[in-house]
C-alpha cells in the first residue's frame, strides 16, 4: 500500500513464480539405475541447471512496473522512439527521464546506456537500440540484437545489479521476426548466466500476450526444467546456436583475404554453407578436410601459411559441426557409446565411451563422427576427461586407426587443448600396443595424456565412483577379475 492508503501498481519481482515453478516439468526419478539415466543423458548444448533455472522468470505484463534493480527500454538511436514499452517507461518515470535522456546524446545500434528509474520502482533503466531488420542483412542484424542482451547484462553485472527486467527488445517497428530474435535473446541470457550467475539473482522476461506464447514454447530450449525436456528439447534447437557466449557465428559469411588474388578458392566459400553440406555423408573424409598431408607439404614449400590452414581446419570443422546439428543421429544415439557423467576429483567433466556398444561393421562411421562432434563440441570448451571401456571388446567393436586419426584431425583445437586425461580400462597387451603405435607416430600430442587403467579401484582414485555411471558388464567383469570394490576410497595421486 502506498501512504494514501490505495495498492501499488507496482510488482515485486521476488513475488513473481519461477520459470520452473510457474510452468511445471516432469523430473527424472532418482531411483533409477546409471544405465537408465543414460539412455535420457543425450546432453543438450544447453543442459538442465536448476541454479541457473531458479533465476528465470517469464511474466506477462508491463515492464515499467517491475520493482528489480533495471528495466531495460528498447528505443532508437536518439533516444525517442514512441513504442509501447517506451511511452510506458517515460509515462510511470516522469518528465526528469526526459532531461537525463538529452545529456546521453543518443545511442548507437546494439549499445547499452544506464540512466536512475526516478519514479519508476526500478532504481535503473538501461536503455539500448534494437537492429532494423532486413532478411539481406540478416547477419548483421543478429549480431547487433545480441550485442544489445549482452551489453545490457555485462552492465547489469558491471554495476552489480541484483535483478534485470528484459522488455522484448526487437518492437514490432523495426520488423525483427519475433521467433528468431527470442531465440537470440534466451541463448545470449543462458550463456552470460552459465559464466556469471553468480552476479545475478533473476532475470525477468516481461512479455505481452502476444509475446508470452513463443517465450513459452522456445524456454525449454534453453533452460530446460528436467533432464526430460532437455532431451526432448534438443532436437528443436537451431543449427546455429552461437559461440560460447551466445554470439553469431558464420564463418562462410565473414571476409577473408586471399594469398593469391584472382586464383579460385579450393574451399568453395563463394558457394555457401549450403553447398559445402551437400558433400557430407554422401563423399569419404578426404573431400570434406581435405588431404592434410598434402596441406602441410604446402607449408614447408611456403604455399601455404599456418594461419591459412588454421583459418581452412576452423571452417571445415563449423560444417561439420552444423551438419551435425541438422542430422538424425537418434540411431547412433541408442547405442549409447558416448555420455556424459559426472565429474573427476578435479571438477573436470567425464565423457565416457564404451567400446563394446560400437559396432563398427554396422553403422555408419562418419555418422559416428558428427554424433562424437555434436555431443562434444559444447564439452570441449572447459576442460574433461575421456573414460574409455575396452572391457570385453573384440574385433566387431576395434575402432579403425585411420578412423582415429581422421577424428583427431577434424576436431577443434579446443578438444585437444582442453581435453586433460584419456582413461583406457581394461587394456589387453594387443590394445596397448596399438595405442603405443598410434599415439606415438599418428597423434603424438596424446601420449602423455593416455592412462592405462587395469581396475575400477585404480580409476576411482581419479573420478569418485558416484561420479560415473557404469555399464553393468563392466561391473561383472572387473568384480569377477579383480574382486569386488567399496564405496570409499582414500585419496591417491594421479593415474
Amino acid at each position: 500500500m502506498d501512504p494514501l492508503g490505495a495498492p501499488s501498481q507496482f510488482v515485486d519481482v521476488d513475488s513473481l513464480p519461477g520459470w520452473s515453478d510457474a510452468y511445471g516439468a516432469k523430473q527424472l526419478d532418482c531411483h533409477q539405475s546409471p544405465v537408465e539415466k543414460a539412455q535420457v543423458d543425450v546432453r543438450s548444448p544447453f543442459p538442465y541447471r536448476k541454479d541457473i533455472n531458479e533465476k528465470i522468470i517469464l511474466w506477462k505484463g508491463d515492464v515499467a512496473l517491475l520493482n528489480c534493480t533495471a528495466i531495460v527500454n528498447t528505443s532508437n538511436e536518439t533516444l525517442t522512439d514512441k513504442n509501447p514499452v517506451s511511452e510506458s517507461i517515460f509515462m510511470h518515470a516522469g518528465p526528469d527521464l526526459k532531461d537525463e535522456l538529452q545529456k546521453l546524446k543518443g545511442c548507437r545500434t546494439g549499445e547499452a546506456k544506464l540512466t536512475k528509474g526516478f519514479n519508476l520502482a526500478a532504481r535503473f533503466i538501461i536503455h539500448t537500440v534494437g537492429p532494423k531488420y532486413k532478411s539481406r542483412y540478416r547477419t548483421a542484424a543478429e549480431s547487433s540484437l545480441y550485442s544489445c542482451y549482452r551489453n545490457v547484462l555485462q552492465l547489469a553485472k558491471e554495476q552489480a545489479m541484483c535483478s534485470v527486467g528484459f522488455c522484448v527488445i526487437n518492437t514490432l517497428k523495426r520488423c525483427y521476426p519475433l521467433e528468431d530474435a527470442t531465440h537470440i535473446a534466451l541463448r545470449t541470457v543462458r550463456r552470460f548466466l552459465e559464466v556469471h550467475g553468480e552476479t545475478l539473482e533473476k532475470v525477468v522476461f516481461a512479455v505481452s500476450e502476444l509475446e508470452e506464447a513463443t517465450y513459452q514454447k522456445l524456454l525449454p530450449l534453453y533452460f530446460p526444467r528436467s533432464l526430460e525436456e532437455e532431451v526432448q528439447s534438443l532436437p528443436y534447437l537451431p543449427a546455429d546456436i552461437g559461440n560460447a557466449e551466445g554470439e553469431p557465428v558464420v564463418p562462410e559469411r565473414q571476409i577473408r583475404i586471399t594469398e593469391k588474388p584472382g586464383v579460385p578458392d579450393d574451399a568453395s566459400d563463394e558457394e555457401g554453407l549450403e553447398a559445402d553440406l551437400s558433400f557430407i555423408g554422401s563423399h569419404a573424409f578426404a573431400r570434406m578436410e581435405g588431404d592434410v598431408d598434402k596441406q602441410r607439404r604446402l607449408i614447408l614449400q611456403g604455399q601455404l601459411s599456418e594461419a591459412a590452414l588454421q583459418k581452412q581446419h576452423q571452417r571445415n570443422y563449423n560444417r561439420w559441426l552444423c551438419q551435425a546439428r541438422a542430422e538424425d543421429l537418434s540411431d547412433i544415439a541408442s547405442l549409447k557409446a558416448l555420455y556424459q557423467t559426472g565429474v573427476d576429483n578435479c571438477g573436470r567433466t567425464v565423457m565416457v565411451v564404451v567400446g563394446r556398444n560400437i559396432p563398427v561393421t554396422l553403422i555408419d562411421m562418419e555418422k559416428a563422427l558428427l554424433y562424437f562432434i555434436h555431443v562434444m563440441d559444447h564439452i570441449a570448451v572447459k576442460e574433461y576427461v575421456l573414460v574409455y571401456f575396452h572391457t570385453l571388446t573384440n574385433d566387431y567393436n576395434q575402432l579403425d586407426s585411420n578412423f582415429l586419426k581422421k577424428l583427431y584431425d577434424v576436431v577443434d583445437a579446443k578438444y585437444k587443448r582442453n581435453l586433460k586425461a584419456l582413461y583406457f580400462v581394461h587394456p589387453t597387451f594387443r590394445s596397448k600396443v596399438s595405442a603405443w603405435f598410434f599415439t606415438t607416430f599418428t597423434v603424438s600430442g596424446l601420449k602423455d595424456k593416455l592412462h592405462y587403467v587395469e581396475s575400477l579401484q585404480q580409476l576411482f582414485t581419479a573420478i569418485p565412483p558416484e561420479q560415473i555411471d557404469l555399464p553393468p558388464f563392466v561391473l561383472e567383469y572387473d568384480a569377477r577379475e579383480n574382486g569386488p570394490y567399496y564405496s570409499s576410497y582414500p585419496p591417491s595421486p594421479d593415474l
